[in-house]
């Protein structure tokens, strides 16, 4: 499939080349029924296996871009986005970031047994907005976390949904160049998805560029302009959103959500 950015006179934000994320796991290997019990010790003590997450993607993400990320579980997604993020090592490849790169969850170093408000400041200081701004832009995180009264609690207090509702809260409080979200949108309810719709809307009008990993066909379809599918760290589509999902259901034979059909308006 051709890429959807082919021709577009917006500049590039990201250059992701011939991309390679290897890890080694260490006691993983599976043996055979029956193996002795040498065997498996030495299975724990010095066994290694090479997992090759990601191979050889190549893609290019430009300014204002929306794009999501899909595919089974274990495809590289994430990892792709850790790599993308520096957190994790390339083995090949090259990546290019015009801006700053933020991936949710990463960069807002966030304190379990902090409270929310404290958390805020903290993580806002990490993402490097000075204390005027943060001032500045308090209110704005408060209102899009929704979490009430946990806001005054310790965050160890909080569920999953609602810790990762305050991270991504706060990681687009910064307004980065590129922010990556990993999931933390299938958290909360109608009204945090709405809300979190448009703060990723407004990045994206204001010339940012998003990448966005969900198992939620209707959020990508929402919220993306553009969809990358990996399968066992290859790219396999790059495409328009409705041409990529179309193409995913036809092949893996998994649904993906379509658009609500307009109702006709009738004639007089």
């Amino acid at each position: 499939m051709a890429d959807a950015t082919a021709g577009s006179p917006l500049r590039p934000s990201l250059i992701v080349d011939d991309v390679h994320v290897h890890y080694r796991t260490f006691g993983g290997r599976r043996l055979p029924d029956g193996a002795s019990w040498t065997s498996r010790l030495r299975r724990h003590v010095g066994a290694v296996d090479v997992v090759r997450a990601v191979q050889g993607v190549s893609f290019v993400a430009h300014h204002g871009e929306s794009i999501g990320l899909i595919g089974h579980n274990g495809s590289g997604k994430s990892t792709l986005l850790r790599a993308i993020a520096g957190a994790l090592p390339t083995a090949k490849g090259r990546i290019y970031a015009d801006g700053t790169a933020s991936l949710l969850g990463v960069n807002a170093a966030l304190m379990r047994d902090l409270s929310g408000e404290a958390n805020i400041v903290l993580g806002a200081l990490a993402l490097g907005l000075t204390p005027a701004q943060i001032r500045e832009r308090y209110d704005d995180i408060v209102d899009l976390a929704g979490i009430g009264d946990f806001l005054h609690l310790p965050m160890r207090a909080y569920s999953s949904g609602m810790g990762a509702r305050l991270r991504f809260a706060i990681s687009t409080a910064s307004r980065p160049d590129i922010l990556m979200i990993d999931e933390a949108l299938a958290t909360g309810d109608a009204e945090f998805k709405q809300r979190s719709g448009e703060r990723v809307a407004e990045i994206v009008e204001h010339a940012g560029t998003v990448l966005l990993v969900s198992h939620s066909m209707s959020t990508i379809r929402s919220m993306c302009d553009r969809v990358l599918w990996l399968d066992h760290g290859r790219l396999v589509a790059d495409g328009p959103t409705a041409e990529v999902l179309e193409e995913y259901a036809e092949r893996t034979g998994r649904p993906v959500a379509r658009p609500t059909p307009r109702p006709k308006t009738p004639v007089s």
